[in-house]
């Protein structure tokens, strides 16, 4: 064994954790602070639009209703602003940019009356006439306006007429689908005045600069935005932090090579066998979980089956027996399920295994703690269910104006309306509440590090994170209210949730037997460390096109490669980890005790956890976040493979595995069916993996390639969409998504509902003490 570095001697003793904990955590603070004020001081204003005499042309009121709508009829589960949202639409701040550039062109060509028949010089004076035109600010601060040539008064119109056609001729080449979603014409008029406000914001250049409030994003050649000199800069300075970063947390993680199996596997408790698992008994609460589980499984189910009805909505297969779903189901309704519906039933996994757990972690349960956890239980199931209903009625327009509360948001991953979503801060404050009442009684002053103490942090700030979703309101800028919008949706999935996940694996892992418990604590204490480190100033790269000033970009350029390194420590240490419970059987065996370890269908899942996190959230996320990379692919089919490969593959397995662990107790031995567990385990992984290498990364490359040939605008477009070679992508995402489904999802489906029947009883508490009995496993 080599000899102990000053270094791992130093980060080996939990005293001296705070120092770079606390460091980095000011770090991260004070550079939030910095992109919240950025974003609300250079945030690009809402004016009113006058022509040359003076008249207004779109006012502020009207870009606002405009926005209202937009959210209200969930146009961001179809479509996308600045990059952001659906991809079954156009982006509509690119699409109205390039119809704006388009009518001021027909507009001077009619005026001068140059045609195709003239010279090419004539028709490019005229094109860098309007590009001139688009990028010239003509804002007046005082009056809270701008001054619009003849051209752009005329490109207002144009872009009307072109968003009355796509919402009221089915004919026309960008309908939307199914004819008739939206119909009173004011509105449609508002809404395309909002996403010409778009369109200027990607277009005028940012007050001092020489590029657009988004950098000149999106990219369209015709409407004179090309990628500017700091989006190549920061990439470069980017990649040189991420090397650099990457090779001096590896130096110093090399120090660690001492810790071997046996640091890891040294004092934990015996495997969990399938004599253990015939001893066990759960307690009320724990068997309280199994509803959880249950109501998680269905909602897996349906969010799955929504999925299917969106993807069919891309290749136009909606009409079955002389029935089209579409009109009963459009793609803004059944995707809002799809993406609304994948958090809810993770959460729910989630709560289920956190309470799951509590009894085995402290030697006593409080009083009240069943009926605690029963309440949360139906909280969330008038949360699911008012918001499922929400989502269906508030786009179809039956809610009218109380869609906000009680129907759809309009935000995507923010869907359920107002009102639910307080019922969503309720229970997540209950559940920070239940688990804090369950392991209060194993903190001990002077050691805040525990996996107990870990727990109770990672759900105080999941918690404290959704809080952002309350800050804005329906008028607010909408640069202003995507940046509150990001500080809940990343902050949960790129920083904490990746602890909760290291947190969640530690216990299972502890908990089956295979490592120590503090072991796991100072793997978590790394992960901590390291993803709120790189996690929190990342959100800067969901920023780099949204009018942020370069500051923002600068920030996201750096911060945002440096992901990938707690995402490649966390794969060395898993590496380690998955060879446990062979090193353990073998040692099992010399001292002549079982050694058939009873969990190895939950161990896969917790292997595939391991895998996404690297291949999924890693590799793909990586390749899209440098900004000059980022700048043609944001918000094409590349974003979708990494959401996809990351969401369900690390989030996915990591609760079917968190489900499956608990039900290894909650069951009886003989109910258990192991092949079927291995089988959905292979075939959900492998359909995952079939869907990213059939459809999401070709169609996305292709769709990258169209960017950078045609305009970001074109590979947007229904012409692109419906092209022979994106079809048939699309097309061929039914292999894996048959192998997800009949292989995984509708077995495991089957599986959880038929355990209802052989559920454990539970054990009687003492009515004195209510004392605990603990896992024998533990």
């Amino acid at each position: 064994m080599k000899p102990e570095t000053t270094f791992l001697n130093y980060l080996m003793k939990p005293k001296n954790w705070w120092v770079p904990f606390l460091v980095i955590f000011a770090v991260s603070i004070t550079g939030l602070i910095f992109i919240a004020h950025q974003t609300y001081e250079e945030a690009p204003p809402m004016p009113d639009y006058l022509d040359s005499q003076g008249h207004t042309v779109i006012s502020h009121d009207e870009i606002l209703r405009g926005q209202e709508v937009f959210h209200r009829y969930a146009l961001m589960e179809y479509g996308s602003m600045f990059g952001d949202g659906a991809l079954r639409g156009p982006d509509f701040t690119a699409q109205a940019l390039h119809e704006k550039a388009k009518a001021m062109t027909g507009y001077y060509a009619q005026r001068t009356g140059v045609t195709g028949s003239h010279s090419e010089l004539a028709q490019e004076g005229i094109l860098s006439k309007v590009q001139k035109e688009i990028k010239d600010n003509r804002y007046q601060e005082s009056d809270n306006s701008v001054l619009l040539t003849d051209a752009q008064v005329h490109a207002v119109e144009a872009v009307g007429d072109f968003y009355l056609r796509m919402f009221t001729d089915p004919g026309f080449g960008e309908a939307f689908k199914p004819a008739g979603y939206l119909t009173d014409e004011e509105e449609i008029k508002d809404l395309s005045k909002f996403f010409y406000w778009g369109a200027w914001v990607c277009g005028v250049q940012r007050p001092g600069e020489k590029y657009s409030y988004t950098h000149n994003w999106p990219y369209d050649e015709y409407a004179g935005n090309v990628a500017t000199p700091s989006t190549l800069i920061w990439s470069i300075i980017g990649l040189f932090g991420l090397v650099l970063g990457l090779g001096l947390v590896m130096y110093y993680y090399g120090q660690f090579e001492q810790l071997s199996e046996e640091y890891y596997s040294k004092g934990a408790s015996e495997m969990v066998t399938e004599e253990k698992l015939q001893r066990f008994r759960p307690s009320p609460t724990q068997r309280a979980t199994f509803k959880f589980f249950y109501a998680a499984i269905l909602l897996f189910l349906v969010q799955v089956l929504a999925g299917i009805l969106t993807v069919h909505d891309f290749v136009g297969f909606t009409r079955f027996f002389g029935w089209d779903i579409q009109e009963l189901f459009p793609v803004t309704i059944s995707r809002s399920w799809h993406v609304q519906l994948s958090l809810f039933w993770i959460s729910a996994c989630w709560v289920g295994i956190s309470f799951f757990v509590l009894p085995l972690l402290a030697k006593k349960e409080p009083e009240g703690q069943l009926f605690l956890i029963n309440a949360l239980f139906w909280i969330f199931f008038v949360m699911v269910a008012g918001s499922f209903v929400g989502i269906f009625l508030g786009p179809k327009g039956f809610l009218g104006d109380y869609s906000r509360w009680l129907g759809h948001q309009g935000w995507e991953f923010v869907e359920l309306g107002r009102l639910y979503q307080y019922f969503l801060l309720v229970i997540f404050a209950l559940w920070a509440w239940i688990v804090y009442r369950g392991v209060k009684n194993t903190f001990k002053v002077g050691m805040p590090w525990g996996l107990p103490n870990w727990l109770v942090y990672s759900i105080v700030c999941i918690l404290i994170l959704l809080l952002s979703g309350f800050v804005a309101g329906p008028e607010t800028n909408f640069v202003v209210a995507d940046f509150w919008r990001w500080m809940v949706v990343h902050m949960w999935v790129e920083a904490f949730f990746e602890v909760f996940t290291t947190i969640i694996v530690g216990y299972m892992m502890v908990m089956m037997g295979l490592v120590n418990r503090q072991a796991v604590v100072k793997v978590v204490y790394l992960a901590a460390l390291l993803f709120l480190g790189s996690g929190l100033l990342g959100i800067s790269h969901n920023f780099y096109w949204n009018a942020k000033p370069v500051g923002t970009l600068a920030l996201g350029s750096v911060f945002s490669t440096l992901q990938v390194v707690p995402l490649i420590l966390l794969t060395l240490e898993a590496w380690k980890m998955q060879k446990m419970p062979y090193l353990l059987r073998e040692k099992q065996r010399s001292r002549q005790q079982s050694s058939l370890f009873a969990m190895p269908g939950v161990f896969l899942f917790i292997v595939g956890v391991t895998f996404w996190n690297f291949f999924g959230a890693g590799v793909f996320g990586l390749i899209i976040n440098l900004p000059i990379a980022n700048y043609y692919e944001h918000g094409t089919y590349l974003t979708v493979n990494h959401g996809h490969a990351a969401l369900m593959g690390v989030y996915g397995n990591l609760s079917i595995a968190a489900l499956l662990f608990c039900l290894r107790f909650l069951i009886k031995p003989e109910a258990w069916n192991t092949r079927l567990v291995s089988v959905a385990f292979w075939s959900i992984n492998v359909g995952l993996l079939l869907m990213v290498t059939l459809d999401l990364f070709p169609a996305g490359i292709h769709q990258l390639i169209t960017v950078m040939e045609a305009g970001y605008w074109y590979a947007r477009s229904q012409e692109f969409i419906q092209s022979a070679p994106f079809q048939t992508m699309t097309w061929l995402r039914i292999v894996g998504g048959a192998v997800f489904c009949l292989g995984g999802v509708f077995p495991l489906t089957w599986f959880v509902i038929k355990s209802a029947r052989h559920l454990k009883k539970q054990r009687p508490l003492k009515p004195d003490a209510k004392k605990e009995e603990k896992l024998e496993a533990v």
